[in-house]
C-alpha cells in the first residue's frame, strides 16, 4: 500500500459518486434556511468579537495631596443670583465663602431664559479652628464680620434690587468647577453670604427663602463610558414651605483604562438624601448641602478585547452546530416525504 493509499484511508469526509446523489426541494429549503441562520449568527459573533468589555478591580487608594474637582450645574428658580452664594468647608477647617473657582452665575427670567451673567471673582478664605460646620453658627458668624454688603446705601440698593427680582420671578443658574482639598467636607448653596439683617429685610424671615433647585449635573471628575451620576436630573421644588436639603455623598476614586492604555482618573459616587423643614424656633436659614466623604478603596476599570482564537472557537461551534442540525432536519424531512409518497402510491394501486 502506497503513501497515497494510506492518506486516502485517513479521509474522514468520503465523497459519494455524482450519480448517487439526489437533490430534493425539501433539501433546498432546509439549505437556504440553514445558510440564513449561519449568516445571522456569523454577524452576531463578529459584533461580539469587535466590542470591548470592562474588567473591574479594587485596590487601596494611595493618592495624597491632590485636589478634588467638583463639577456643578444647578438652577435655583426662586432665588436671584445676587443673594446666592457657594460656600465650602473641609475637615481641615478651611472655610471658603462665595467661591470663585471657575464658577458662573446666570440670571434667569420667569421662563428660564438667560438675562445676565456674573463671574465670581472675589474669594474670601477663613481659617477656622473648629472642624464642625453648623448652619446657624455659620450664618451668625458671617453676620458679625465685615461683608461686601454694608449697612448703608449699598445695602439699601441691594435690598431694593433683590425684592424687584423676586417680584419678577428671577432665578439663578450656577455652573462651573470647584477645586477643593481631597478630604471629607461639604459645599453648600445658600444665602449665607448675606448679612443677617439684610437677609431679614429681603425675605422677612427664613421661612420665606425658597431653595427649590434642579441639579442638571453634579460630578467629581471627568466622565467615562457607562458612568452614572445619580443626582443628574434631580428636581426638588418646594411649594408653600421651606427647609434645608442635605445630600450625603460617598465618593469612590475611579481609574478608567482605555484600550489605548490611556488612564482617566475620576470619581463615581453614591448618595442619600435628607430634607429638614424649617422651624421658627430654630435660627437657621435654608440651604442645599452636599456633604461628601471619600472611600479608601479605588476602583480600576479596564477595557479589554476578546482574543481572536476565542472568536474562531465560538464561530466553529455555532456554524458547525447549525450545519449538523440542518443536516438532521433534511434527513427527517426526506424520510417523511418518502413515507408519504409510498403511502399515497399504495392507496392508488388499491
Amino acid at each position: 500500500m502506497g503513501v497515497k493509499q494510506v492518506l486516502k484511508s485517513l479521509d474522514a469526509f468520503p465523497r459519494a459518486e455524482e450519480h448517487l446523489l439526489q437533490k430534493t426541494r425539501s433539501g433546498a429549503i432546509v439549505s437556504i434556511i440553514g445558510l440564513a441562520i449561519m449568516a445571522t449568527l456569523f454577524v452576531h459573533e463578529l459584533k461580539y468579537y469587535l466590542t470591548t468589555y470592562t474588567v473591574h478591580q479594587m485596590s487601596v487608594d494611595l493618592k495624597r495631596g491632590e485636589t478634588l474637582p467638583i463639577h456643578i450645574n444647578m438652577t435655583f428658580p426662586s432665588l436671584p443670583c445676587e443673594v446666592v452664594s457657594v460656600d465650602a468647608i473641609d475637615m481641615s477647617g478651611k472655610h471658603e465663602v462665595d467661591l470663585d473657582t471657575n464658577i458662573w452665575k446666570l440670571r434667569l427670567n420667569r421662563d428660564g431664559h438667560i438675562i445676565g451673567t456674573e463671574y465670581l471673582s472675589d474669594l474670601v478664605e477663613k481659617e477656622h479652628t473648629h472642624h464642625k460646620h453648623e448652619e446657624d453658627k455659620d450664618h451668625n458668624e458671617n453676620s458679625h464680620k465685615p461683608h461686601i454688603h454694608g449697612f448703608g446705601q449699598d445695602a439699601e440698593k441691594m435690598v431694593t434690587n433683590v425684592k424687584k427680582a423676586l417680584e419678577n420671578g428671577e432665578g439663578c443658574r450656577i455652573y462651573g468647577v470647584l477645586d477643593v482639598q481631597r478630604v471629607a467636607g461639604n459645599f453648600h448653596v445658600s444665602v449665607h453670604g448675606l448679612n443677617i439683617f439684610v437677609a431679614q429685610q429681603i425675605f422677612g424671615g427664613a421661612s420665606h427663602v425658597n431653595v427649590s433647585h434642579i441639579i442638571h449635573d453634579l460630578s467629581f471628575g471627568p466622565k467615562y463610558p457607562g458612568i452614572h451620576n445619580p443626582l443628574d436630573g434631580t428636581s426638588r421644588i418646594l411649594h408653600e414651605t421651606s427647609g434645608t436639603f442635605k445630600y450625603y455623598i460617598k465618593i469612590v476614586p475611579t481609574e478608567y483604562s482605555y484600550i489605548s492604555k490611556e488612564v482617566l482618573a475620576t470619581n463615581q459616587f453614591s448618595v442619600t438624601e435628607y430634607f429638614v423643614p424649617i422651624k421658627d424656633s430654630v435660627k437657621s436659614w435654608p440651604a442645599v448641602y452636599f456633604l461628601y466623604d471619600l472611600s479608601p478603596i479605588t476602583v480600576t476599570i479596564k477595557e479589554e478585547t476578546r482574543s481572536f482564537l476565542h472568536f474562531i472557537t465560538r464561530l466553529c461551534a455555532v456554524l458547525g452546530g447549525t450545519f449538523a442540525v440542518t443536516g438532521m432536519l433534511d434527513r427527517w424531512m426526506y424520510r417523511l416525504m418518502e413515507a408519504l409518497t409510498k403511502s399515497s402510491s399504495r392507496s392508488l394501486v388499491r
